[in-house]
């Protein structure tokens, strides 16, 4: 114990632990960034797919109106 005590010792191990402190401050900003990227990502793929199911049910809306406007058609000349 006597070591600990040491003024030395105790900045080397102050060192140590701030070193230790720093490398896990940069690794969870490392993962923070990766999952932001992610998630961003993710955000853009969610608005695609959003347009995407817009605008088949736009088409199948027109196809469903042309459908029956040409059933209709077809009924009033008949």
């Amino acid at each position: 114990m006597s070591e600990i005590q040491d003024p030395k010792s105790v900045q080397d191990l102050t060192g140590v632990v701030q070193t230790l402190l720093q490398q896990m401050q940069d690794k969870f900003q490392t993962m923070s960034d990766q999952i932001i990227g992610r998630i961003d990502e993710m955000s853009g793929r969610i608005d695609d797919l959003e347009k995407n199911i817009a605008d088949l049910m736009t088409q199948a809306g027109v196809e469903e109106i042309e459908g029956e406007n040409t059933a209709k058609e077809e009924q009033g000349s008949a």
